[in-house]
């Protein structure tokens, strides 16, 4: 989910597309705090491991 929030986040600021940055920032965000949740051990959602 971070990657593909990065690829929007890129291809939104090339192409001065507001909506693809702003999806993008989302996506990063939204990755990061599950990533985050998930290195500590929490579970996410009744899941302990998402894969």
């Amino acid at each position: 989910m971070i990657v593909l929030g990065l690829i929007l986040l890129l291809v939104g600021w090339l192409t001065s597309l507001s909506i693809l940055t702003t999806i993008g920032i989302v996506l990063v965000v939204v990755g990061a705090v599950l990533f985050l949740l998930g290195a500590v051990g929490r579970p996410v959602a009744g899941r302990k491991v998402w894969y």
